[in-house]
């Protein structure tokens, strides 16, 4: 635990991974809510791996950590040091420091894709740095990985999935499809919860406020979005996306001050 003083007010901070920290309840963040960072993002030749992204922040400040079903490899550099933290599926949103002058690489993994020696259902709503082997390297497994970066991500997978530290169950995209046929909803239920630490029921959640999230961004109007995200009416979806995403209708489309975003980016709809 530390203090970290920032605009106007100080805050207490427990380290999430490396160089982002969680903002505790109780807290606020009084100073300059400009953009933080932007986002480039590209899909990958990896049936394996569901987006790669970069971003580097511009100066410090608070975001918004948004729901995510997806556990993802995260390489920080800050002050010269790299680190790989994992990341599991985070079910709600939360409030993160930035720390200024950092770099970050993301690989976000597909559902269903898993590590067989640390699942994510060991990592909801956490993650765990792994140890440096040197300053360009890791410890993965007994074995020194060199730190991937936004170009050679899709390389770092495939050697990845070739030593069988990535795998993925079948099942989980089975069922996204409704396709079960003949594994029963308990069976199903099982291989969700043992692959992504999530029920289904909660993936779908999770999806839905991100994809109505996104069309909101894209200026699609509420009305609409209640209709294309699958929400009963629009009460239902403002408390989807202040619970998974930490932002009303209006706040999400500019329209209102509020928290940068993290990561989002187009997907379809989970039916």
């Amino acid at each position: 635990m530390f203090d970290v003083h920032i605009g106007t007010k100080a805050i207490t901070l427990q380290v999430l991974y490396n160089g982002l920290s969680k903002v505790e309840s109780g807290s606020v963040y009084i100073g300059n809510k400009s953009m933080l960072f932007t986002f480039d993002e590209r899909p990958s030749d990896s049936s394996f791996v569901e987006r790669i992204w970069r971003t580097q922040s511009e100066h410090a400040g608070t975001f918004s950590s948004v729901a995510m079903s997806h556990w993802e490899m995260v390489v920080t550099r800050h002050h010269g040091k790299l680190t790989l933290t994992v990341r599991g599926p985070e079910t709600k949103v939360m409030p993160l420091l930035c720390p200024a002058e950092g770099e970050w690489v993301g690989i976000r993994f597909k559902l269903g894709t898993f590590m067989p020696h640390l699942p994510a259902s060991n990592l909801v709503d956490g993650d765990v740095n792994l140890p440096d082997a040197s300053s360009k390297s890791f410890w993965l497994n007994g074995s020194a990985w060199q730190f991937p970066d936004y170009d050679n991500a899709d390389t770092f997978v495939d050697r990845l999935v070739r030593d069988g530290l990535l795998v993925r169950d079948p099942v989980i995209e089975t069922a996204l499809q409704g396709q079960l046929k003949d594994l029963s909803i308990r069976t199903a239920r099982r291989h969700f919860l043992r692959t992504t630490g999530l029920t289904q029921g909660a993936v779908h959640q999770i999806e839905r406020a991100r994809y109505a999230a996104v069309l909101l961004q894209q200026g699609v109007s509420i009305l609409d979005a209640v209709y294309e995200a699958g929400y009963f009416d629009q009460p239902h979806m403002t408390r989807s996306l202040k619970y998974f995403i930490g932002q009303t209708p209006t706040q999400i489309m500019g329209k209102s001050e509020a928290e940068q975003l993290s990561f989002l980016y187009k997907t379809a709809p989970l039916r």
